[in-house]
């Protein structure tokens, strides 16, 4: 009996010590890697599709021009995308599979909430991650996360800039998801830094549910300017509810969360009578450089629908990515294709934190980060849709 138990523990130890062998410091399957692999989080069902979709596509899309073009000193790329469906509790199940698949870096999840579960996951294990779309203040506060978007505080920090310049001594409305990070982390940074002399009818909902805006309609039916720190499908209700009792010339603004608003299926945003603007780092409309590049060729390739800043951001993560190892390499790091996770991340925190600068990218002309991992470039107002009439 006492040889039967010794065996089996002997077995059981060879297993484990085989697993963490092909595990690898930091966790991830790299010993047999031929590939470096790149792993995203995302909601590719449900009702956020759109968003997960656009970042899955443009990722691929960065991944294959990289490759064709040779790769990073001959070693290609490669993509491992998971549904979350903007579930956090499917995170710890996509995150071992991407584990498994030999994930070394990574983009990280496109929308908060799955994304404050990454973080945690990703910090254990030191795998350094770039998020195109988790804009959540707490995303990046360990030292293995940052954020190619707008933390929520710099979404309501930069929403705040424009109203106070351009609505002092005036009053405006405020519709927001009182139960929701992403939509309560704006609206907390943009009130506290509103200029006391804008004064803010504000009304919110949290039922995920909701369906029907009568009473906030009603609340801000007098408002020409209304903040809306919420997502596509709730935002289009609220407008197709609203369209005959707010005023015809007033303004809707968002933040990315109204990205792809005008392309939901049985949306039309052309009858709905008021403008339609957002807070944005990408131009869907340039007429010229990086955005029209990025968006003839993500049109062409996958057509419009799926269009928006997300994707325009993952595309700019992979080539941050692998703009910060090639540096890397240049300045005579080594960075075989079987590293473990955690040493790529060593090499890249060391990267990002110490000031690595990308030019020439879809979301910004020039992108910088520090050790906080929040982005730093320039915010611009995007109109969706003018005023009818």
């Amino acid at each position: 009996m006492k040889l039967i138990k010794t065996t089996a523990i002997l077995l059981s130890l060879v297993l484990c010590l085989s697993l963490l062998s092909a595990c690898g410091a930091g966790g991830g399957y790299t010993a047999d890697n031929t590939e470096f692999v790149i792993g995203v989080s995302g909601p590719l069902t449900g009702s956020a599709a759109m968003y997960g979709q656009a970042v899955v596509n443009s990722a691929q899309m960065a991944i294959d021009e990289i490759n064709a073009a040779g790769g990073l000193n001959g070693i290609k790329f490669k993509l491992i995308s998971t549904d979350d469906m903007n579930d956090a509790s499917k995170l710890s199940a996509n995150y071992s599979a991407m584990l498994e698949g030999g994930m070394q870096v990574s983009l990280g999840t496109v929308t908060t909430q799955p994304g404050l579960e990454f973080k945690n996951l990703s910090f254990e294990d030191n795998v350094f991650f770039l998020t195109p779309s988790a804009t959540g203040d707490d995303i990046p506060t360990n030292p293995n996360g940052y954020q190619m978007c707008f933390a929520d505080g710099n979404q309501g920090k930069n929403a705040a800039q424009y109203v106070n310049e351009n609505f002092s001594g005036k009053t405006i409305g405020v519709f927001y998801k009182s139960d929701e990070a992403y939509s309560k982390g704006i609206f907390d940074q943009f009130k506290a830094n509103l200029d006391p002399s804008v004064q803010v009818i504000e009304t919110s909902f949290s039922d995920a549910n909701a369906t029907d805006f009568t009473t906030q309609i009603d609340t801000l039916k007098n408002c020409e300017f209304i903040f809306m720190p919420i997502y596509y499908t709730p935002a289009s209700l609220f407008m197709t509810q609203a369209k005959d009792i707010i005023k015809p010339n007033a303004t809707y603004y968002g933040c990315d969360g109204f990205d792809g608003i005008d392309n939901i299926e049985g949306f039309d945003i052309t009858a709905i009578p008021q403008a339609v603007t957002m807070l944005s780092h990408f131009n869907g409309k340039s007429e010229s450089g990086p955005a029209k590049d990025f968006v003839d060729k993500y049109t062409a390739k996958y057509g419009a629908a799926t269009l928006n800043q997300f994707g325009a951001a993952a595309y700019d993560c992979v080539y941050a990515i692998y703009g910060a190892m090639k540096k890397a390499m240049a300045e005579g790091t080594d960075i075989p294709v079987n590293i473990s996770a955690s040493d790529l991340c060593d090499i890249l925190k060391a990267q990002f934190a110490g000031g690595y600068t990308m030019t020439g990218a879809v979301t910004g002309a020039t992108i910088t980060w520090d050790a906080t991992g929040y982005v730093n470039k320039v915010a611009t107002k995007y109109v969706i849709k003018e005023a009818n009439g």
